[in-house]
């Protein structure tokens, strides 16, 4: 069994044909990469512009960051405060469809505005 000297020396020398390997190729990798650019047509703001992928033109499935990886969702924002109150204690923000209490009260000749916190 090797003890933690031997192992850390090991990491080291493998750390440095690693980096050696990497030095080697990078040119030649790079290179490659351009080829595919170029035989795709890819540019560097196709690397960074939101990709749709979905039938027909404007129909877009999912919007995918291509250079980020983002999923694409949405963060959840804070929950917005009641716009108005019913006389039940119910609450609307005022976005959205109006719920069926306040069509009940509209319905009934009330305003919107009467229930307005």
């Amino acid at each position: 069994m090797s003890n933690l000297i031997e192992l850390q020396g090991q990491i080291e020398k493998l750390q440095k044909q690693a980096n050696d390997i990497k030095a080697r190729e990078f040119d030649k990798t790079v290179a490659d990469i351009k080829a595919q650019m170029l035989a795709f047509g890819i540019t560097a703001k196709d690397l960074t512009a939101k990709k749709t992928v979905g039938k027909g033109k404007g129909r877009a499935v999912k919007a995918v960051r291509v250079a980020k990886g983002v999923s694409g969702t949405k963060k959840p924002g804070k929950p917005v405060e009641a716009k108005y109150r019913g006389p039940a204690g119910e609450s609307w923000s005022g976005r959205g469809l109006m719920p069926k209490w306040m069509k009940a009260l509209v319905a009934e000749g009330k305003s919107k505005q009467d229930f307005a916190v």
